[in-house]
């Protein structure tokens, strides 16, 4: 089984964002950048399905400008096989990146396509459901487990009430949470290896797909500064402070 796993460039998650000055975005300009986490995940996940001999091949995928090779090679690295750039400048919505992502889908044929749940800079948390209903396959969001037998995989996934394990036949698309393993790091021979694998450069154009965006950024503003918290000297000044002051308790 072939298995694509999408890959998005972000903000190192350890980065300390900044706004622009003039709060039309935030500022990128010598910013560390790496794979977003949830992707990670994804890549962990199909290499460790590769592992146990479910998986033959492992395709990766990233949407962006030409930088985001840096993180597709990273994938390799982790154990990914072949990567697919599809190379826009233009700053696609999830939709988009859906649209594309089902193109190569069709041309790939993979068995399964793992996504993270969201990325850490937009939040969105669309891509994969999109993507499920741009192709009209079975999908499982928020995977915590993802068990794959024969033609079907059964997937338990985070939910507001606990946990749901549901089955879905093959191909199907599922979207990575947190819980689902701990992303193994890339040794230095691994790294080297990279960068002689296969990565095949495509534009929205190849695939016939016009990019475009929905949202429009109206500014961005930091969050607001917290107040330093306060020391009390007893239990009972910090009732009295709950009580009087916060009033949050009666």
């Amino acid at each position: 089984m072939k298995i694509l796993v999408a890959v998005k460039r972000v903000i190192d998650y350890n980065v300390k964002v900044r706004v622009k000055a003039d709060k039309t975005d935030v500022d990128l300009a010598n910013v560390k950048m790496a794979m977003n986490p949830f992707c990670e995940i994804a890549v962990e996940e199909a290499v460790r399905l590769k592992e146990k001999g479910v998986a033959t091949e492992i395709v990766v995928i990233s949407v962006g400008a030409k930088q985001c090779q840096e993180q597709i090679r990273t994938a390799l690295a982790l154990g990914a096989d072949r990567g697919i750039h599809v190379e826009t400048d233009a700053a696609p919505d999830s939709l988009s990146v859906a649209k594309l992502m089902a193109k190569v889908v069709e041309e790939e044929q993979p068995g399964l396509v793992i996504l993270g749940k969201q990325a850490i800079d937009s939040d969105n948390n669309q891509t994969g459901q999109m993507l499920a209903a741009l192709l009209d396959r079975p999908q499982a969001t928020f995977a915590s487990e993802v068990v794959v037998d024969g033609d079907k995989v059964s997937v338990k996934r985070e939910i507001d009430g606990g946990l749901q394990t549901i089955e879905l036949d093959l191909p199907a698309i599922v979207t990575t949470d947190l819980r689902l393993n701990e992303p193994r790091y890339a040794s230095l021979p691994n790294i080297m290896k990279a960068k002689k694998k296969p990565l095949d450069v495509k534009t929205p154009d190849d695939l016939g797909v016009t990019v475009g965006s929905n949202i429009t950024l109206v500014s961005v503003e930091p969050p607001a500064e917290r107040k330093a918290g306060i020391i009390v000297g007893s239990v009972a000044e910090l009732v009295d402070k709950l009580k009087n002051e916060a009033k949050v308790i009666s």
